[in-house]
């Protein structure tokens, strides 16, 4: 509490000694966290850090086992989100929770439908829709199906519901995740009415180069443990990232092991896809890492997919080691040996309700079955533990629900999928979005190992001290075309931008959405 003529507010939200354990294990030991009216407050920290489960306790999804939990100056023992929303504490996820094939008023309103009588009053539910939109700035319409939605839409719906519930505490997590520059500019503007509002905001993003336009303070977590709280401005991304991963990152990107040879393990030829690409050409050598760089749409995912045969193709050839293959499906690339890792690996990637070893064996079963089919449980969990330690996975057991991992936990889970299917080429496609700098440097020495086992490693990244920390070459993309292949060595970021937004007048309009800050 702040003493007599203290110019500082007293806490909107103050917790004391909070743990809470799993089991045997303890995602928080003795955290202690305030947040003050009118305030941004960050809170960052590797990915298991206990951001997670310290958001779920404040907005009532977990109790704590020990420690205190006051709001507004009164303590508080929530026993469920309901209750914490009924308080003004209401969390916007970052993975989203939208009805798909409701509307987007009806998606806002979800359960809080303004009633005539026995019936919903819709009209005044699209107009309060409107209302909660307008102040966003998004030209969504309160009738759209959310399904009909971008990502970055459905996003801006998730922050229009609680803006609809006129919280008092505002947790953020991830909100500029799946935004573009001119939608996380107007979130911005959104937050700062907040604060002169009085809303006390809870914020979490990976993105930390972003913190400096909104957040006022700063608390940093490591391994469940409260470790310094500071004021933005009297600190640096540097020092946060410090105490996040508990030494000094003076080299963000392990030094390479790897020889580039002279083989070359995948050949793409004339692949030309009509309204999306082509032709492009480009080779993968043995033991190089190559990058795909270009602006958001310019064709790197496509042509990954094109590749893995998760698309059609109007022509074109794929050639490994030589050999022509015939990719019509990724059942076809996968028999081959080409895997890719898709940017959503929880939709795409991870069959998040099944356990880590069911994850690790899905794409080989047929290596841990029976000559009937049936599953030995013995050789799946035993070929999960092989690849647990080999890629230092971080869970409990090989038992472990995927959904319960950390985010670069489980992009190592999506690794060890394709390395037990034996696969020599694997595309990598924004491997570290949403995953926090410890473990992207983990993945980051996971990749160049490969790379060094004689595996084609091909990274795709919107963020270029990415491209330009991990690869040998650089494939840089516009508009559907591969303008240009760099060596890395020799290249630079101004350079690569130059061949990646060499724009039409169609396109000048839009801002570039490559990243050049260092993750």
């Amino acid at each position: 509490m702040s003493s007599p003529g203290s110019s500082v507010p007293p806490p909107l939200l103050q917790l004391s000694g909070v743990t809470k354990r799993f089991l045997n294990v303890t995602a928080l030991a003795g955290v202690s966290f305030d947040v003050r009216r009118g305030e941004v407050h960050a809170v960052c920290g590797e990915n298991g850090a206990g951001k997670s489960t310290l958001m779920k306790v404040i907005s009532g999804m977990y109790a704590p086992d020990e420690g205190q939990l006051r709001f507004e100056g009164e303590e508080m023992r929530f026993g469920s989100t309901q209750a914490a929303r009924a308080k003004g504490i209401v969390m916007i996820h970052q993975e989203l929770n939208l009805v798909p094939h409701l509307d987007v008023a009806e998606n806002i309103f979800l359960g809080r439908e303004p009633r005539r009588g026995p019936f919903v009053d819709r009209a005044r539910q699209r107009a309060g829709a409107q209302a909660c939109l307008d102040r966003l700035g998004v030209a969504i319409r309160p009738d759209a199906p959310v399904a009909s939605l971008s990502v970055a839409q459905q996003q801006m719906v998730e922050i229009a519901k609680a803006l609809s519930m006129n919280a008092e505490l505002l947790i953020m997590d991830e909100p500029t995740s799946s935004l573009t520059d001119t939608e996380t500019a107007q979130l911005f503007k959104v937050i700062h009415e907040l604060k002169r509002a009085g809303v006390g905001i809870v914020y979490i993003s990976h993105r930390l180069d972003e913190m400096a336009e909104i957040v006022d303070r700063v608390t940093v977590l490591r391994d469940g443990r409260y470790v310094a709280t500071m004021d933005l401005a009297a600190t640096s991304i540097d020092e946060i990232v410090s105490l996040m991963v508990g030494r000094a990152l003076d080299d963000k990107f392990p030094a390479a092991t790897r020889q580039r040879g002279s083989e070359t393990v995948l050949a793409v030829r004339g692949l030309r896809r009509k309204g999306a690409f082509g032709p492009v050409d480009f080779d993968l050598r043995r033991g190089e890492i190559l990058g795909f760089a270009g602006l958001i749409g310019a064709g790197r995912t496509e042509v990954a997919r094109a590749v893995f045969g998760a698309d059609p193709v109007d022509a074109g050839e794929v050639l490994l080691h030589g050999r022509k293959l015939d990719i019509r499906s990724p059942i076809d690339a996968i028999r081959h040996g080409i895997a890719y890792l898709s940017e959503d690996r929880k939709a795409h990637g991870l069959a998040v309700k099944m356990t880590v070893a069911q994850n690790v064996t899905l794409a080989n079963m047929r290596a841990v079955s029976g000559n009937l089919g049936f599953i030995r449980f013995a050789d799946e969990t035993a070929a999960a533990r092989r690849y647990i330690e080999a890629l230092g996975i971080r869970t409990p057991s090989a038992d472990q629900v995927a959904r319960l991992l950390s985010g670069g936990n489980q992009q190592k889970v999506v690794i060890a999928k394709w390395l037990f299917r034996d696969s020599r080429v694997i595309f990598f496609d924004e491997p570290t979005r949403g995953i926090d700098v410890g473990a992207k440097y983990a993945i980051y020495e996971l990749m160049d190992k490969l790379a060094a086992d004689g595996i084609g490693v091909v990274l795709i990244s919107s963020e270029l001290p990415e491209i330009l920390g991990l690869t040998d070459r650089v494939c840089v993309f516009h508009e559907g075309s591969l303008t240009k292949i760099l060596e890395t060595r020799a290249t630079s970021q101004e350079e690569i931008m130059h061949h990646a937004s060499v724009r039409s007048s169609a396109t000048a309009a839009h801002a570039p959405t490559l990243q050049t800050t260092a993750p």
